[in-house]
Formats: structure tokens, C-alpha cells, sequence
């Protein structure tokens, strides 16, 4: 098992891999239907734990037997949070869900204090709160403003930010279960994408070499790899700091789309680095001078 600090940088993989999201998205050529893509990316994160059995020398199937509740956890954290997050992006616009669905890392900091063993600390809180000031500066550049017409996309997205914290933080519940595990929970979310899929889309497959490079590495980074890092992270490593981390990840994001060509560095950009970096610091030492007090 890893100390606490391993685990932490481990979870923060995630981090850096979500953070990948929006170059592979846009690779992906965006003509993918949303659950169908989810169906393909989530299946190949099942066959990429699938890899590591063959690997291992057994198929798996011991991993299937896990608690009802680490089951509902996993299924409802990984479908429903996507599937949540897709229905908010019909009801509201793309920019305003994206600002309400990112407080899940503020959410994690806050729920994280009703776990055994936690408790809230108010250098975590500040950290976090800094940190989605910046997440929110670098994302509502475009953004035109919240109207009442669109309070029931702006309500789902709110439970999209929900279902997310909730699984993280409940996830340190069931912290004995392997993480060998979410390669099911990848599996089935992947069938149930399937079934959403073919009830109300129309097939599109990739066009081209750089489409599929897209599919392909979304699947095995912010969909494949990245989920079982955040399940180590969260069950076995700092997770108010993780949370704090997590606003990092959009910031990966434009800084890779800048890279690539897709956009330019502005104002808003620097600023929004300046923050998360400060609120990150922040949370760090949160976590740091109660290891000292408990020392």
C-alpha cells in the first residue's frame, strides 16, 4: 500500500489526464454523438484493465463480486455524472453548465469533512475557493450570463457537480474494494452508453487517422487510466487536496489548446494560472501543518 503522498500524486494523474480532454475531444473531429463516444471510451477503459488481468494472469471475473453499494457508487458516479452533464448541455448553454458542473472540486473539499478520520480545514476551503475563482475566470470568457429560461439545465448541471463529489468522497468508503474494480464499473457504463446510444442516436464513426488517435486516446487517458488513478487517489490519498488539484485540469486544457494551435494566451489565462497555483499552495499547507500538529 502507498503512503498518503503517493497516493495523492498518483490521484493527481487524473488530473493531468483530464486536462487532455479538450485537445483529444477536438481531435476526435466532435461529430461523435455523446454517448456513443461514451460507449467507445469507456470500452476501451474496460479493455484496457482488461490488458492488465491478461497480464496478470486471470480474466477478472474475481473483481465482480464487490458490495451493492460499491457497485451503486461506481455505476452512479461514472454514468450518471456523464450522462447528467450531456442532458445539462440540451437545457443550457455549453459555457454556464461547464461553470456549475466544475464546483465538484469545491464539493469535495466541503463533503470530505464527513468522513472518519477528516476534518475541514479552513486553508483547505480558501485553497479551494481561490482555485474556482480561477477555474471560473479561464471558462466564462465566453459565457453570456445565467437567465431563468435556463434554470433546468442549470439545475442538472448542479446535480452533474453532486454526483461527482459524491463518488469521490464516497468512494474513501468503500476504500478496501480494488480499483481493479472500476474496470467493470467501465464496462457497464459502457453497455448503458450503448443502450442510450442506439434509443435516440444516429451512428457516426470516425473519419480518418487523427479522428480515431482521438477516440483511441481518450479512451485509454481522461477516460481509462485517469479513472482508476482518481480511485486510488481518493480511497488512499489527500483528498480535500485532490479536490483543490482538480481546478487545474481546465487550465491543462487551454494551455494544450494553445499549444496545438486551437487558441491564444490571454489575461484571463495568466490570471486564472496565478490562482489555481495559489489556491493549490494553500491547500497543500492546509494538510501540511496538521500533520505537524498530529506529529
Amino acid at each position: 500500500m502507498a503512503t498518503v503522498n503517493a497516493a495523492t500524486w498518483i490521484g493527481s494523474i487524473s488530473v493531468l489526464l483530464w486536462g487532455t480532454l479538450a485537445l483529444l475531444t477536438k481531435l476526435s473531429g466532435g461529430e461523435i454523438p455523446e454517448f456513443q463516444l461514451m460507449a467507445m471510451t469507456f470500452g476501451i477503459a474496460f479493455l484496457l484493465m482488461g490488458g492488465r488481468w491478461v497480464l496478470a494472469g486471470h480474466t477478472g471475473v474475481r473483481y465482480i463480486r464487490q458490495p451493492p453499494f460499491a457497485w451503486c457508487i461506481g455505476i452512479v458516479g461514472l454514468f450518471g455524472y456523464h450522462f447528467a452533464y450531456f442532458k445539462a448541455m440540451t437545457l443550457a448553454p455549453a459555457v454556464e453548465v461547464s461553470l456549475l458542473a466544475y464546483l465538484w472540486p469545491l464539493l469535495i473539499v466541503l463533503l470530505s469533512a464527513l468522513l472518519p478520520d477528516e476534518r475541514l480545514r479552513a486553508q483547505s476551503i480558501v485553497g479551494a475557493l481561490v482555485a474556482l475563482v480561477g477555474c471560473w475566470l479561464l471558462i466564462s470568457r465566453n459565457a453570456g450570463g445565467f437567465a431563468w429560461e435556463n434554470l433546468p439545465g442549470y439545475l442538472v448541471a448542479l446535480a452533474c457537480a453532486l454526483i461527482w463529489s459524491s463518488y469521490s468522497v464516497l468512494s474513501r468508503l468503500v476504500r478496501t474494494v480494488p480499483t481493479d474494480a472500476v474496470g467493470w464499473f467501465c464496462g457497464v457504463t459502457a453497455l448503458l452508453a450503448l443502450g442510450c446510444h442506439m434509443l435516440w442516436e444516429e451512428t457516426v464513426w470516425p473519419d480518418g487517422l487523427m479522428q480515431w488517435v482521438g477516440v483511441v486516446g481518450l479512451g485509454l487517458g481522461p477516460v481509462g487510466i485517469a479513472f482508476f488513478t482518481w480511485d486510488y487517489g481518493v480511497k488512499h490519498g489527500n483528498i480535500q487536496l485532490l479536490g483543490t488539484l482538480a481546478y487545474s485540469a481546465p487550465l491543462i486544457s487551454v494551455v494544450l489548446l494553445i499549444l496545438a494551435g486551437y487558441g491564444e494566451a490571454t489575461a484571463a489565462v495568466l490570471s486564472a494560472s496565478v490562482l489555481i497555483v495559489i489556491g493549490s499552495l494553500i491547500a497543500g499547507r492546509a494538510k501540511q501543518r496538521g500533520s505537524q500538529r498530529q506529529e
